[in-house]
């Protein structure tokens, strides 16, 4: 990209935010888009079409940074976690973080991580323009997401997707025509499905909103979405307020 790239700085510990804007501020091309001090901040403040890239803590008061990822969804700016705890790595490059930086950040690993965001926003730029150009508009009986499984690639119809899960280190794309297992992150997918129609409803799971046939709420402030091709699947408290919200509930 040939504008700085513009990083939202979030944790709730004052020194850990001085010691990342201070190494951000000795990386040429970056600019600070604003701290935060919990996942609640970062959920309103992530929204806007300003920031690029979070520099997202953990373990903060009330939401957490990958609860607020979840939260965040596919309207999600590129995440880069920085924490002090090494045991959530696989959870956040499931959910599709950038990258996983341990503490103390070093200045090299810092812009390392950046210099992989860079590459994700260009990509998603570079998506977005060729998106809005007419001429590469084609009707939606055309459009084919193209799924890679081990027997190979498989193109299907986005509108034919009910839901796609984590199922062990791998993930179940189902579909109106079958199930389908890729390798592919549930994250990266989630970005080729992103839109309207798609919601990241839990770290674990992305769904067609067209092809939920019920909402059961749980005691935990969550959802069963029971699709309609009889499967179910689980909402998380934070991903069912938004939900709530894209669908006109209270």
């Amino acid at each position: 990209i040939s504008r700085p790239l513009r990083v939202l700085v979030a944790d709730d510990e004052l020194l850990a935010r001085r010691r990342l804007s201070r190494l951000l501020a000795d990386i040429d091309d970056v600019t600070i888009a604003g701290e935060c001090t919990n996942g609640a901040e970062v959920i309103e403040r992530a929204r806007g079409e300003d920031v690029d890239v979070v520099l997202l803590d953990i373990h903060m008061p009330g939401t957490t940074g990958l609860e607020a990822m979840e939260a965040l969804g596919d309207r999600a700016p590129c995440v880069v976690l920085c924490t002090a705890h090494a045991d959530h790595a696989l959870e956040a490059f499931e959910m599709g973080a950038v990258d996983y930086v341990m503490k103390p950040v070093e200045a090299a690993r810092l812009e390392k991580a950046l210099d992989r965001a860079r590459l994700r926003v260009a990509s998603r730029e570079a998506s977005d323009e060729k998106s809005a150009r007419p001429e590469s508009a084609l009707p939606p009986s055309l459009a084919r997401l193209a799924i890679p499984t081990r027997q190979g690639i498989v193109l299907v119809d986005p509108l034919d997707v009910s839901h796609a899960v984590i199922d062990g280190e791998l993930v179940s794309v189902v579909t109106t025509e079958g199930t389908y297992v890729s390798d592919e992150p549930l994250g990266e997918l989630g970005e080729r499905l992103a839109g309207d129609r798609f919601s990241r409803v839990h770290r674990r799971a992305i769904v067609n909103l067209a092809r939920i046939a019920r909402l059961e709420p749980t005691p935990a402030g969550g959802f069963v979405a029971h699709m309609r091709g009889g499967q179910k699947v689980e909402v998380s408290r934070l991903a069912a307020r938004e939900l709530r919200r894209r669908l006109g509930l209270r």
